[in-house]
């Protein structure tokens, strides 16, 4: 552990803090708020500042912070007022100052952002700081900026403290004291007149010190701030409690011009008389970010709307008010398309045009909002269905007109879900879900279909998420395993390859196929790394059975997930390379419903893998509309006929039309086909007729565990039966 260093000063530094007089066992409760303030801010669950002695530290002020190392060598913030500016430390245990700290080995903090808090002298007396027992990223300049403004808060807390002090102990020297404070210190007695003025005072109102004495402190304050200060005032002279919290004021130039401040309040007796000292902030430049922040958190920045943070607000209050009210959420259809064929800027120029639009239809007190990427929302005060549901109609009609950009006609539909207040949820966060719960219910059917909440819909949504939970359960307790359906050349019924299968052996429901559980696997989080999983699984399996047969080739479906992140050519790289296995080897299989969103990059990464000697096919081909034309894109090695053709072939004479054409195109594209779905002789001599070189299906056999599969056909207890029958 590296100690911190300290000042060349200790001496005038340790005596410049107790000018301010902090018992550390009692702290500054002044300051308790703006550590409050500091730890909502960063979203981290521990903040304080820390007040650096001679051996050891204390804290004036924390929140989320217990029991700990008190010593100074183990104290971050005795590092941070050695800083020029904020220190921060991303990951305690990867720093060599910090990684075999004692409040790093205890789990206390791993993530430390401080900012030095200095005396007018200049000497650092402690730190605010934020912490986190996990790691993070650095922080950007704007959050730095922050810290270091709440830091100047606490700053003034203190020098009002040390002023106070002064006061209380030395009455004659405390104008003195005042006099070298770089804040503004304007102090006043009991009958509001001022009797100490310093240079920082003069230089905020631009009123001489001299002219200043004996005059009423009404002369700075925006007459409507009168009764604030007289109040805070007449509390103390009364016996009350004094303002221990800041004053917001307007304040009254010499030249008359209004500045938005605040003071921060200290009083004492002086000869039997009440004093009182203020530090006034001018507070413009924070004003106006706190306007720039406001504006940013409340108001989407490309539509000039609203935005769900403020959506919320106005339903809290809505709630609170108790009138009837209803939230329309609308997503948008077909914009995925906008955005990738056009570029952002197109896509943008279509979110402006619908939010104009949309904003077009409220009125009053009503509000339209962008909910979030291609939704919007309105929140509207009503209490008849009907009247809702004619404005869910015009949202739908609102985002169906065409939109030109650029030259170009776009058409957009839109599906709409609706909830109403107080029957589907009286509070913010369970009207939104109920409005988002109907809005997954209007996806299903269709676009510019609109739903209004019903009960059951939240059931629904809860079973869905137990289901979730189980899937989470099921991959940590290894219960997904792979089965090999075995893939067969038509021409003499030799083994050419397998097809990998997932399965779920389930503890009370038994094996589950994948139509059971699929669709819910591939809709959630876990759909990347079950599939990261299966593809690692059937490598290591292939490389297995390529040792007793050279020519086998592995099928692996994919899914969408894995093309999202962007590193699939790696992934089965590095898979590769961990098992010994020749890329070519593999057979990567690809469907079009993955293809409806993304297209060029997901083309890119099959070039790739391509590019590597690794085998592309189109799986379920012929029954996607696009399916021909994708045909063009995707560097496919072989197409899979679906097995809804295969079956038809001998009874259905259009599907039999549909095959041998299929089969006829892949010869001429030089591209190799796989019928699925076989299931008697016929079909397979048909297809062996056609030209169609591998077959799938029961008639070779049905998928089974691998350790069967090595039993079956690479063990000898039970020869692939090649144009036989079904195997299990």
């Amino acid at each position: 552990m590296r100690c911190p260093e300290r000042s060349a000063d200790e001496a005038g530094r340790l005596a410049a803090l107790a000018e301010y007089g902090i018992d550390p066992a009692l702290g500054l409760p002044g300051l308790q708020p703006i550590v409050e303030m500091a730890a909502r801010t960063f979203d981290c669950p521990a903040a304080a500042v820390n007040m650096i002695g001679d051996d050891h530290v204390f804290f004036a002020a924390s929140e989320g912070v217990g029991v700990c190392d008190m010593s100074r060598d183990a104290s971050f913030c005795a590092h941070a007022i050695n800083a020029q500016d904020v220190l921060v430390v991303e990951d305690a245990s990867l720093d060599p100052r910090f990684h075999d700290n004692p409040l790093v080995a205890e789990g206390l903090i791993r993530f430390y952002a401080g900012a030095a808090l200095r005396s007018p002298s200049g000497h650092a007396l402690g730190a605010l700081c934020v912490l986190d027992p996990a790691p993070r990223a650095a922080l950007p300049p704007e959050d730095r900026a922050r810290l270091r403004a709440l830091a100047d808060l606490v700053s003034d807390k203190l020098e009002l403290r040390r002023l106070g002090v002064q006061a209380a102990t030395r009455p004659n020297r405390f104008a003195a004291s005042a006099a070298t404070s770089p804040n503004a210190v304007i102090c006043f007695d009991a009958g509001a007149r001022v009797t100490a003025w310093n240079a920082a005072a003069s230089m905020m109102f631009g009123h001489d010190a001299a002219a200043m004495i004996g005059e009423p402190i009404d002369t700075i304050i925006d007459p409507r701030d009168h009764p604030l200060v007289h109040a805070a005032i007449a509390r103390v002279r009364g016996g009350g409690t004094p303002v221990t919290e800041a004053t917001p004021l307007t304040g009254v130039r010499a030249d008359g011009t209004r500045f938005p401040g605040e003071i921060h309040w200290s009083h004492w007796f002086e000869d039997g008389a009440i004093h009182f000292g203020t530090i006034v902030r001018d507070m413009t430049e924070a004003q106006a970010e706190h306007d720039a922040l406001y504006r940013l958190a409340n108001y989407d920045a490309l539509t000039g709307l609203p935005n769900r943070n403020l959506l919320r607000a106005r339903l809290a209050e809505a709630a609170a008010g108790g009138a009837p009210h209803a939230l329309l959420i609308a997503d948008l259809a077909g914009f995925a398309d906008v955005n990738n064929a056009l570029g952002q800027a197109a896509g943008d120029a279509v979110l402006g045009e619908i939010g104009t639009r949309l904003g077009a239809l409220v009125t009053g007190t009503d509000m339209a909002v962008r909910f979030g990427g291609a939704a919007f929302a309105l929140l509207v005060a009503a209490d008849a269905l009907l009247a809702v549901d004619a404005l869910a109609e015009a949202m739908i009609a609102a985002i169906a007109a065409p939109i030109h950009i650029d030259g170009v006609e776009h058409h957009l539909s839109g599906h709409v879900g609706i909830a109403l207040a107080p029957d589907h949820g009286s509070q913010a966060d369970a009207l939104i879900g109920s409005a988002e719960l109907a809005l997954f219910q209007a996806r299903q059917l269709g676009p510019g279909s609109r739903y209004v909440y019903v009960p059951a819909l939240r059931a629904e949504a809860v079973a869905r998420r137990m289901y979730d939970a189980e899937l989470h359960r099921a991959f940590e307790a290894g219960e997904f395993c792979l089965f090999y359906q075995p893939q067969v050349r038509l021409a003499d019924g030799a083994l050419t390859g397998a097809e990998a299968l997932v399965r779920w052996k389930h503890p009370e429901r038994g094996l589950l196929e994948p139509a059971a559980f699929l669709a819910a696997l591939e809709a959630g989080p876990l759909a990347a790394p079950v599939a990261r999983w299966v593809i690692e699984e059937a490598s290591a399996c292939a490389a297995f059975w390529r040792a007793r047969a050279p020519d086998f080739r592995m099928g692996v479906n994919l899914s969408a997930a894995l093309f999202r992140a962007g590193d699939l050519p790696e992934l089965v790289r590095g898979a590769c390379t961990r098992h010994g296995l020749a890329p070519g080897a593999l057979e990567l299989e690809i469907t079009e419903n993955i293809l409806i969103e993304g297209e060029a990059p997901i083309v890119d990464q099959l070039t790739a893998l391509r590019d590597q000697g690794v085998h592309l096919a189109f799986d379920d081909f012929g029954t996607g509309f696009a399916s021909l034309n994708l045909l063009r894109t995707l560097p496919v090695t072989h197409i899979k006929i679906d097995k809804s053709f295969t079956r038809l072939v001998r009874s259905a004479p259009r599907e039999r039309i549909i095959v041998t054409t299929l089969i006829d195109m892949a010869r001429r594209l030089d591209i190799s086909v796989i019928a699925e779905g076989v299931e008697t002789a016929e079909d397979a001599a048909f297809l062996r007729e056609q030209g169609c070189e591998e077959g799938q299906g029961y008639w070779f056999g049905r998928a089974v565990p691998p350790e069967l599969f090595e039993e079956l056909y690479f063990g000898g207890a039970a020869p692939l039966r090649g144009l036989g029958g079904a195997v299990g």
